[in-house]
């Protein structure tokens, strides 16, 4: 992320003052704004959302899953002075029964993803999870478009342990999302995924 050199801490008003294609967090005084992410990026993040949001998104229990969940993406989070915004993040719905009329949240979420960037992953892995944590968000997951990876990250006491990751066209359950099984292969935009997905609704088999 860019990152300016202010002669004074930066304040909520600098990030609205951002132009429109520039999203700003804030982060112990400090301004930091990039513009928005590339095609990749944005493809593992909106495969990651609905596939969530299916399952869990709802109220109530469905035929695809659970429900009980908030699950939002790009939502400004307001914690203990920062300004922070996850890729994606989810709220039991227990927590957050309802959304109120401001832009912003200042109710730390249960659950992050962050996906990774080639600019950003140091401010991701380093800098924010630092903050996810103090606000004690249990669960984290950092997800590499270019990689194809996933890293599953649960708080324990004050800091993030690595209790799962998977690769590749992996399927698995990975918490908080356990109850249902997540294909990553849907994730990724390559030639492989395309040729598969074509296969499957041609009612082929691609090996």
């Amino acid at each position: 992320p860019l990152q300016p050199k202010p002669t004074k801490p930066a304040t909520y008003q600098d990030i609205l003052d951002l132009p429109a294609h520039v999203s700003g967090e804030l982060i112990d005084g400090t301004l930091y704004a990039q513009s928005r992410p590339a095609s990749h990026h944005a493809t593992a993040a909106s495969a990651i959302l609905s596939e969530l949001w299916v399952a869990f998104g709802s109220r109530f229990s469905g035929p695809k899953g659970p429900g009980g969940w908030r699950i939002l993406t790009e939502q400004e989070l307001h914690l203990g002075g920062n300004v922070l915004v996850p890729d994606i993040s989810g709220w039991r719905r227990e927590r957050l029964p309802q959304l109120g009329a401001t832009a912003h949240i200042s109710v730390a979420p249960d659950w992050v993803c962050e996906v990774l960037s080639p600019s950003t992953q140091g401010y991701d892995r380093v800098l924010k999870a630092r903050k996810y944590a103090k606000n004690g968000i249990r669960h984290m997951w950092i997800v590499d478009p270019q990689e194809h990876t996933l890293e599953v990250f649960e708080l324990v006491g004050e800091n993030y342990s690595l209790v799962n990751e998977a690769a590749g066209d992996a399927t698995g359950r990975f918490k908080p999302f356990e109850d249902i099984e997540v294909d990553l292969f849907a994730w990724w935009d390559t030639d492989d995924a395309r040729k598969r997905e074509d296969g499957e609704n041609k009612g082929e088999l691609i090996l």
